[in-house]
This record gives C-alpha cells, sequence and structure tokens, in this order.
C-alpha cells in the first residue's frame, strides 16, 4: 500500500499557516509530511520562505504524522550544523524524521557567498558531506580535509537509531551515483518513462531503500482556475532542472518563466479540476512502484484542496 502524504511548501505559505494547514492534513488522512528548506522562494508572488528547522520542530510536536525536509550542506550550512540538526530532531522524535540530503541551488546557497561551483563540483562535495554526516550521526569525532573542512566535529545528542538519509536525484545518473551510500529515493512527477529510468538506475546502483515521489498538482474548482494557479505560482519550477540550479535569484527564475509553454508546465503540474482524474494520474505513479508519494497543491491556499481530496482522493488511492 502506498503511503500518500501531505507537502508543506515553505516557499508559498507563512509558516504559522503552514503549521495549521498540516494538521489540517492530518485530520484528513493524510499518513505523512514532508517539506523543503529554503531561504528564497522562487518568485516575488510566492512571497515566502520560512525557516524549515525552527517550523519542522513545531509541526513534529503538534501532530503524529512522520516528517522529511529536503535540505543541501556544504554551504549555507555546515555538515556538522547538518548533523547535529538532524540528530536533534530524531531524538526528541524517534522513528519520525527523515532528511533528504541534496548538492544544493544557487538560490538557496548564494548567501554564503561561496563562488557557485559545477554540477560534478557539487556532487563531490556531497559526497564527502554523506560520509561526514554519517560518521558524526555514529558518534565520531570527525576531522576532514577536502573541499568540506571539519576541525574534531562532533555530535553530543544523538538518537540511538540514525535518521535516515535519502537522496534528492532529479536524473538517472545522480540516482545511480549515491544510490548505495543512502537509506532511500526522492525525486518528483515527470513524464512515466523518464521516473521509470530514475528508478531503474537507483535500483542498478545498488539502493534497497524507500522510494519517495513528490508530486505537484493543481486543483481548483474549474479547469481554468486550476491552470491559473500552476502558471501563476509554479511556472517558475518548470524550468529544466540543470537551469534551476544555476539560476540566483527569485527575479531570474521569473525572467525564464515567461518562456514555458504548456506542455513544460503540464509536465511539471498535474492540472485538473477532477478529483477522478488526479486519482488516475497518482493511480499511474503508484504503479511505477514508489513506496510513498507526497502531493503539493502549488496554490497558495490549501485548506479547500485538503478538504477535497481528503474526501474525494485519498479513499480511492491504493
Amino acid at each position: 500500500m502506498t503511503l500518500i502524504g501531505f507537502h508543506a511548501s515553505h516557499e508559498q505559505v507563512s509558516p504559522s499557516r503552514l503549521l495549521e494547514d498540516v494538521r489540517l492534513a492530518e485530520a484528513a488522512g493524510f499518513r505523512a509530511a514532508m517539506c523543503s528548506d529554503h531561504i528564497e522562494p522562487w518568485s516575488r508572488r510566492q512571497g515566502h520562505s520560512g525557516f524549515a528547522w525552527s517550523w519542522l520542530g513545531a509541526a513534529l510536536a503538534t501532530t503524529e504524522l512522520r516528517f522529511g525536509v529536503v535540505t543541501a550542506t556544504g554551504f549555507r550550512y555546515h555538515p556538522v550544523v547538518t548533523a547535529q540538526a538532524t540528530a536533534t530532531l530524531a531524538s526528541m522524535f524517534p522513528h519520525r524524521f527523515w532528511f533528504a540530503l541534496g548538492s544544493g541551488e544557487h538560490c538557496n546557497e548564494r548567501m554564503s557567498g561561496t563562488p557557485w561551483p559545477s554540477k560534478e563540483e557539487r556532487q563531490q562535495i556531497l559526497g564527502e558531506n554523506l560520509d561526514i554526516v554519517r560518521r558524526l550521526h555514529a558518534g565520531e569525532i570527525v576531522d576532514h580535509d577536502g573541499a568540506v573542512k571539519v576541525d574534531r566535529g562532533r555530535v553530543w545528542d544523538r538518537p540511538p537509531v540514525p535518521p535516515e538519509i535519502l537522496l534528492p536525484a532529479l536524473t538517472p545518473e545522480t540516482a545511480r551515483r549515491f544510490a548505495g551510500r543512502v537509506d532511500g529515493l526522492v525525486t518528483v512527477n515527470a513524464p512515466l518513462d523518464d521516473l521509470r529510468r530514475i528508478l531503474d538506475a537507483y535500483r542498478d546502483g545498488g539502493g534497497t531503500g524507500r522510494t519517495v515521489l513528490q508530486v505537484h498538482l493543481s486543483w481548483a474548482s474549474t479547469r481554468d482556475r486550476a491552470e491559473a494557479i500552476a502558471r501563476e505560482q509554479w511556472s517558475t519550477n518548470a524550468l529544466p532542472p540543470e537551469l534551476m540550479a544555476d539560476l540566483a535569484t527569485p527575479e531570474e527564475f521569473e525572467s525564464h518563466a515567461v518562456e514555458v509553454g504548456d506542455h513544460d508546465l503540464h509536465n511539471s503540474v498535474v492540472v485538473s479540476d477532477d478529483p477522478a482524474e488526479h486519482v488516475d494520474r497518482l493511480c499511474e505513479f503508484a504503479d511505477l512502484g514508489f513506496d510513498e508519494i507526497y502531493l503539493h497543491h502549488v496554490g497558495p491556499e490549501q485548506r479547500p484542496f485538503i478538504d477535497t481530496f481528503g474526501d474525494a482522493v485519498l479513499p480511492h488511492l491504493p
């Protein structure tokens, strides 16, 4: 049975409102939640960017849901800080927290002032960070002298069982490269053949952990309104992944988003006013073999989506 969760979008909703939304999602039947870790939204229209780590503590304390977060380390955060933050949450909320450690995006990491490296350099840094965080979670005192520097790093408060580390991957190459070093895979909705290739690469690379899919969708009472929400809020996220990783500001995202056509938008967002159509699309994703699917309505108003999907979608999913 596929677990269906709720995605909390810090870029689109204020932290206090999002905390209420995730409580509503739990009451509506969503069985888990995940969020992003941004310091910038994708566009000025989205207009928010609460601090994920503060919010996660509150969300875990006020619900019974399991939570995950997609983050990066080595730029804004030193890996020792990431290890400490994740160990603390896992200590307070055993078996209810996981994180996905990625190679980062320029829009979030430029604040550090570090020159933005190439994808290959970022992935080399990710490999070092995965090793550093694992060792810290295991109780080691870590010295490291590579692209990342660590001087006698230590995490004092650690859970008996370390939190799972998943890999965020948008390409088969990334999924295969790190598959054997993580506890699972998380990716986002794409054409079915593309998702099959990512799943196959993860398994071929030695990945044995659970697989997670984040589905961006737009629902409203009319098809036209659902289309408008998708374009207004998420056209900045329908750009090629390699471009998105390198853009530095919401304004840069907005300038490229004007070129996004309907085909690219619909490859990135499932758009429909019909709950039954959303059920069919989500069943297609579940049939690929994903263990968990997190639903992200790309509009800023979450309550109508939560209520409608709780009544008309979740009961009909496998």
